[in-house]
Parts: C-alpha cells; structure tokens; sequence
C-alpha cells in the first residue's frame, strides 16, 4: 500500500519517545467550525478568492499520504499559495496522537477544483506529537496559531482556541468509515487576519496552556516558476 513514514517525537507517559509513523490514508476536514457565525466567515473569505462553497460541512478530501511532510521547506508552482495551521489527529499503532500542521494550498487551483488543490501542495507538520488522551480532559483550552512572513515581516496570520472547531471525536465520527490504521487527518482551521495570502515562510503552532508546553514548526515557501 502506498504511504510515508514520518519520524515523530512523542510526548507521553511523562516522557519523550521515537515513533515512527506510517501514513496509508491521508484526510483533509474542511468547514469543521463549531460556531456557525465563524464558519460562515470562513466561507466568505474563501468566496471573495473565487472558491465555492462546500457542498456540505463538514467535509473530507482526501490527498496522497506522501504529501505530509515533517520538511523545513517545500516547493510550490506559481505564487498563489499558502498555509493554514490545522490541529491533526494520527491513528497508529492502536492509539491516537495529536499533532499540527499546515494545510497548504494552491489559491488558484482552488477556485476551480477544490480537491484538486488539496493534492497540488505538501502538507508540513511538526515532527512532535501528543497522546490524544492527554488533551482530552482540557481540550477548549488548546489554542493554534500561525505566522506568515510577508515581504520580510514576520506577522500574526491566524490565532484561536481549537474550540472553534468541532471536537475531534465529532470531526472523526462524520468521516464515515472512521480512522483505520495509519491515518491522519487535518481537521480545519481559523480565518486569516487581514485575509488569505501568500507569504514566504510559514510557522504554526499547537499550544496547550494546562500542561504548559507547545508544537512548533515552520517551513519556507520556494516558488517554482510557470513555463505556460
């Protein structure tokens, strides 16, 4: 079967371990907002880019494994891309683990064919991981965010708590067959501040205030130019 293996570390159990993850099944979870009004913010701001709306919320597009990426860079056709942190739940080994990373896209490619450009661009995550079990007890109080660098100024481009999402349980449950082994799956992001746009470099992070400890991963953005 076709896939990746991605080396994580793994904070659990009190301690920092090696895991070495194999990815079969790839899924991206968009429109998953628990606050409709914030969701319906979501949508518009993506409309203004010329992307429809979903044919329902949630939904799931699924991209080759081979896309996620724990890499410190990634090359992208033409200068209409970018990222957006999403938190990421890994189904490995019988046990669930949390993560995050960036759904990059193509903004272009989007606005004609969404599930396309969700396959156009590599997917960076952190190469760290929580046990999902960890988090559950304070789960409202994570909070994600991310920084673009945009013409050599490094700003704050999105920033909530994962409350805005639906619970991952929910966000799993309406995926339909549920995680199987060697999954992971992207389950939605906040709207930008100041809009979506494309930026140079991009960092994302997962933070968890109870436990007093954050994900962190950044990555730069290299354009590959269009011949026509």
């Amino acid at each position: 079967m076709p896939g990746t293996t991605l080396d994580f570390t793994l904070h659990a159990d009190g301690g920092a371990t090696r895991l070495a993850v194999e990815i079969h099944h790839a899924v991206i979870a968009g429109w998953t907002g628990r606050d409709k009004a914030a969701l319906e913010r979501h949508i518009v701001e993506l409309e203004e880019l010329g992307v429809p709306r979903p044919a329902s919320t949630p939904i799931y597009y699924r991209v080759a494994a081979a896309r996620f990426t724990t890499a410190d860079a990634i090359e992208c056709t033409g200068p209409d891309s970018s990222g957006e942190v999403e938190f990421m739940v890994v189904q490995s080994g019988g046990r669930r683990f949390l993560g995050v990373g960036s759904d990059h896209t193509d903004r272009t490619v989007e606005t004609y064919g969404i599930t396309v450009s969700k396959q156009m661009c590599d997917k960076p995550v952190a190469p760290e991981l929580w046990a999902l079990d960890d988090v559950l007890p304070h789960w409202d109080s994570l909070i994600i965010r991310s920084f673009a660098t945009i013409g050599g100024e490094r700003v704050l481009y999105q920033e909530g708590p994962v409350s805005a999402m639906l619970p991952p349980g929910e966000i799993i449950a309406g995926y339909g067959p549920g995680l199987s082994e060697g999954t992971a799956m992207f389950c939605g992001t906040l709207a930008a501040k100041g809009g979506i746009r494309p930026a140079e470099r991009f960092a994302f992070e997962l933070e968890d205030p109870v436990l007093k400890r954050t994900i962190r991963h950044a990555y730069d953005v290299r354009i590959l130019p269009i011949a026509g």
